[in-house]
């Protein structure tokens, strides 16, 4: 077996099927110390911790991870707050960054004897139709090499050789860009509030999502096309604590903003994730947007999902999971999905003439209400806001 990439999907992947016995290499590009660096998203589901305790993967999170269970909403209106494990199914977060999982992963993988070839870029995977692919690659020397395999996991993101050596005709990919644009910022400050923060500002949304207790992230509406470094820190700072209404709620706890990307929302979902011997898995089966914090969640488990499967064809000759993997994923990716479009119209403001802001900014308002008056509709949102 030959898994692509080592971020969580991968990595729990691996060891899964290490576990189980069955022979696996993992192909990473970057560097070991690149990848227990590398800031990520942080919320863990329930269930994805569920599957991590299942499976011997969550020493560290119990140890250092921190439960988070509540939610804010700032508006012109005032706020509100939602303890989401009261509601719903009565389930809540791990704070966990992701790059400390990673490092959790990548221990047990290797301490148990399991090989990653680091610094390996998958170029191609060749013949994944067949029942015999192979995967060629650049090794970390520059020379070329061959690998091959039973069959091929494609953990390596939507850019990577996974998606590129689909075969023409192959696929369907559904795909939307959301027009709205984050400028995303790792503050060395403690958290501000102990909550995830949710701004709706007619400037552009804001938010606010404790990493550690003393790193946090903050994420920042900006036009299309503004350079990760064209804000200084005083601007950020500025038009943080004017989004946040920290005039009103109290100041945010200022440090020096350490990582800086740009997030263009954008989601899309391909149909179908197995390709003969080649399976998709996390994000080069389908990229949703950061705004319900469920990539990594939906990575973990297709994951498991896919190794059950393997387990099952590899050990028992039972091809059933195998056959079903890819209709089984899409139902969780498009439950995600739709929750993710939802948060976005919720934050966001429109694009468009007046008429049609005047009438989105009414319908936004509405749903805020609602939101905070209906506890009907506060059970939705916890349900989904947490599960998948």
């Amino acid at each position: 077996m030959v898994v692509l990439g080592a971020g969580p999907a991968g990595l729990v992947l691996g060891n899964l099927l290490q576990d189980s016995g069955i022979d696996c290499v993992i192909l990473e590009r970057a560097e070991r110390s690149h990848l227990r660096t590398r800031a990520r998203a942080g919320f863990l589901a329930a269930g994805t911790v569920r599957i991590l305790e299942r499976h011997g993967l969550a020493d560290g999170l119990r140890r250092r991870g921190q439960a988070h269970s509540t939610c804010e909403f700032r508006t012109a209106d005032g706020r509100f707050r939602l303890d989401y494990s009261g509601l719903g199914r009565g389930e809540s977060h791990t704070v966990y960054p992701q790059q400390e999982l990673v490092t959790d992963l990548l221990a047990r993988f290797l301490d148990r004897g399991g090989r990653i070839e680091f610094g390996t870029e998958a170029l191609a995977v060749l013949e994944p139709d067949t029942g015999r692919p192979s995967v060629t690659v650049c090794e970390a020397d520059g020379r070329p090499g061959l690998l091959r395999a039973r069959y091929v996991a494609g953990c390596d993101g939507r850019r990577g050789a996974a998606r590129r050596s689909l075969p023409a005709g192959s696929v369907r990919r559904h795909h939307r860009d959301h027009g709205v644009t984050w400028l995303g910022l790792l503050a060395e400050a403690p958290p501000s509030l102990d909550a995830v923060g949710y701004a709706v500002h007619e400037r552009g949304f804001a938010g606010h999502m404790a990493r550690t207790s003393e790193i946090t992230r903050y994420y920042l509406q900006c036009e299309r096309g503004t350079p990760a470094a064209a804000w200084s820190e005083d601007r950020i700072w500025d038009e943080l604590d004017l989004r946040m209404r920290a005039k009103e709620y109290g100041p945010l706890r200022r440090g020096s903003v350490v990582q800086r990307d740009i997030v263009d929302l954008e989601s899309d979902v391909l149909e179908p994730l197995r390709h003969g011997s080649l399976f998709l898995v996390g994000d080069a089966a389908g990229l949703i947007s950061p705004s319900a914090a469920k990539g990594a969640n939906l990575a973990v488990l297709e994951a498991e999902i896919l190794a059950r499967a393997l387990v099952d064809d590899l050990l028992h000759a039972d091809a059933e999971g195998l056959d079903a993997y890819s209709a089984r994923c899409l139902e969780y990716i498009w439950r995600a999905q739709e929750f993710s479009h939802w948060m976005i119209e919720l934050l966001h403001g429109p694009s468009g003439s007046d008429g049609e802001s005047l009438f989105h900014n009414s319908l936004r308002r509405s749903r805020l209400t609602s939101l905070r008056t209906s506890r009907t509709r506060q059970d939705w949102f916890a349900e989904h806001y947490v599960g998948l």
